[in-house]
């Protein structure tokens, strides 16, 4: 077995599940945190059912991102560090700080708390949150140069979250790294097989369509990644000597239309395709449903606008290669019939 102990934060996450997952199938040794020990049989369980292969490589520390608390010791004897845990909420949320504050304070905790620990390089999730919101509607390909412009139209506090706290992660590491290395990884909308009974992530777009919670499709254009793909290219950033320092764009490909999702998800569901929508709503409608609708004038900024990412980065440097944006809108579909959670999208 590989000795290298890495630490996962946020273990009862979509993506640092997932992490978990590779990491103990190429052999290593595996801490992840969750605010509460108690959460630990129900954090097992899932990945059992999902094919953890070596349970006793994986251990558990109490740890949160609103206090120092347990982070030493979560950090003992640890190699790496791949920061997941974030709190997420896209949309509409009563007091921003309720995001903001544990994302950026919390990335810098776990920085200062690796430094010390003497771990060797953190591998902090971040977002295409921070890249391509806030930006006038044209032809630009979003590379890692961009940052979301915070001040911009259509930014949420999630958006303002994943943004601030990768920022404060690079001004630390700038003033305070010492010899710890930081890697960031920014995903897309991001798709895939579902854990245990939780619906996180764009998979809330499957779901919604399976459930009937999306009547119609609204002019909206998702560039999507497979989370598979994400955990790949976390172990990637940790790994690759030339990724310490740099940010990394994850995307499949092209971004695509919501009803072409659609008709991906249709022609997975089998006998569960039934609510999937199959006509498209007139922007004008989205608009004027705006004006009384928080949620549909959180779509209005996008509205028909296909933002152009590159994967170039990724797979220059890191070797990734992602695979399509359909198997993993199909995996979604099909894990999400097979757990029986289809059918509550609506009300999310």
């Amino acid at each position: 077995m590989n000795q290298q102990r890495v630490l996962v934060t946020g273990g009862s996450g979509f993506i640092a599940g997932h992490c978990i997952l590779h990491l103990v199938a190429q052999g290593y040794l595996v801490r992840t945190t969750v605010r509460s020990l108690d959460r630990e049989p129900a954090v097992r369980a899932v990945l059992a059912q999902a094919g953890l292969t070596t349970p006793d490589a994986l251990s558990f520390a109490a740890a949160d991102l609103t206090s120092d608390a347990g982070w030493a010791e979560a950090l003992d004897g640890v190699d790496f560090v791949l920061h997941v845990a974030s709190p997420v909420q896209p949309g509409v949320v009563a007091n921003e700080d309720d995001l903001i504050v544990p994302a950026r304070d919390g990335a810098v905790r776990v920085l200062r708390a690796a430094r010390d620990a003497g771990v060797r390089r953190v591998v902090l999730t971040s977002a295409f949150h921070a890249v391509g919101w806030g930006h006038p509607h044209d032809d630009h390909v979003f590379t890692e140069a961009d940052w979301t412009a915070l001040d911009g139209p259509g930014v949420d506090a999630y958006g303002k979250s994943k943004t601030l706290a990768e920022r404060a992660a690079w001004q630390f590491m700038a003033a305070e790294g010492g010899s710890l290395q930081l890697a960031t990884v920014l995903p897309v909308a991001v798709m895939g097989p579902v854990l245990g009974g939780e619906v996180s992530g764009a998979n809330h777009i499957v779901q919604s369509m399976l459930s009937g919670g999306m009547p119609a499709f609204p002019d909206l254009w998702i560039p999507i990644v497979d989370v598979r793909d994400v955990a790949d290219a976390h172990i990637l950033a940790m790994t690759t000597p030339g990724a310490a320092g740099e940010r990394f764009l994850l995307a499949s490909g092209p971004a695509l239309a919501m009803k072409q999702i659609g008709a991906i998800v249709r022609q997975h569901a089998g006998a569960a395709a039934a609510q999937v929508p199959t006509r498209s709503i007139p922007n004008v409608v989205v608009r004027v449903g705006a004006l009384f609708s928080a949620r549909f004038r959180g779509l209005v900024p996008d509205l028909g606008y296909a933002k152009r990412v590159s994967n170039e980065k990724a797979r220059r440097v890191l070797g990734w290669h992602p695979r399509p944006a359909a198997d993993a809108i199909a995996a979604a579909t099909t894990s999400l019939v097979a757990r029986g959670i289809a059918d509550d999208g609506g009300a999310r």
